[in-house]
């Protein structure tokens, strides 16, 4: 008794794992009898199919990955870079993805790289280095995403994203790159040099333009006060010399001898009766 109840239950157990087949969350299938699709985009679950009838294939409802080696491509200038890239990309239609690719994840991302290549040849083919490299990556990898947008109709598969880990250039054409950058600055910073030289220069003049002008002008007041001073002393001079002739007369000739004789080796040949002793021999000045 107890041999027929195993072999029953092994019986039930090998009928039950060949027709009973799970669907996880992040999967589904399409069921196949005999190699001909019967239903597709099964839900998750449990489910269950006909031995030798039915098979079942699952496939990824996640995201997939394809992530490729760098590759070189041609700018507009005959120029390599090198372009390390990724894809992101997911089943859309099961039923198309099937019958484009029978299922097979490898063979689809082979048709992507090719597809995704050849956009990126061409719009790279379009810009020079400095357009790929200083700003524009992301307009391009927007335009090669808009180019794929048909990749639904004819393959089933959505591309999500595509994004450039690095973009390199080859050594020669970094050098190159790099002493035409150098250049370039070199070229503004000498720009700017001397339109900072133009501009002291011109500070410089402006600044001994005014000190000439304010030297002369001082140097104008100052004659005006002279002149005004002068013209003040000759005035007192005057007036003084219009009370007292005499006494005039007296003090010009104590400042010429004071004038004359002011070192004490000092000679002086002079008539005895020449006017310039009128007050040596004659003190009233007679």
């Amino acid at each position: 008794m107890l041999p027929r109840i195993i072999i029953v239950i092994s019986l039930i157990v090998v009928a039950g794992y060949f027709s009973l087949y799970q669907v996880d969350q992040w999967e589904t299938a399409i069921v196949f009898k005999f190699r001909e699709i019967d239903s597709v985009n099964i839900q998750p679950g449990l489910h269950v199919k006909l031995p030798i009838v039915n098979t079942v294939q699952i496939f990824e409802r996640r995201l997939l990955n394809l992530d490729k080696e760098a590759q070189r491509f041609l700018t507009k200038e005959k120029k390599d870079v090198i372009v390390d890239y990724y894809i992101k990309w997911r089943i859309s239609d099961v039923n198309g993805f099937y019958t484009a690719t029978r299922g097979d994840v490898l063979y689809a991302n082979g048709l992507l790289e090719q597809r995704i290549t050849r956009a990126l040849r061409d719009e790279f083919g379009a810009r020079t280095v400095q357009e790929v490299v200083a700003g524009e990556r992301t307009q391009v990898l927007d335009i090669v995403t808009a180019t794929t947008s048909n990749l639904q109709d004819e393959l089933g598969i959505t591309m999500v994203d595509v994004r450039t880990k690095r973009i390199d250039l080859p050594a020669e054409v970094s050098e190159s790159v790099y002493d035409r950058m150098r250049a370039e600055r070199n070229r503004v910073a000498k720009d700017f040099r001397a339109r900072g030289s133009e501009g002291a220069e011109r500070i410089k003049a402006n600044a001994d333009r005014e000190r000439e002008v304010i030297l002369a002008n001082a140097y104008k007041d100052a004659e005006i006060i002279r002149g005004e001073g002068d013209a003040q002393a000759t005035g007192i001079y005057a007036a003084a010399f219009g009370k007292n002739e005499e006494f005039y007369a007296l003090y010009r000739s104590l400042n010429a001898y004071q004038n004359s004789f002011d070192k004490g080796n000092d000679i002086l040949l002079l008539q005895p009766d020449s006017d310039f002793f009128k007050y040596f021999n004659h003190p009233k000045g007679q």
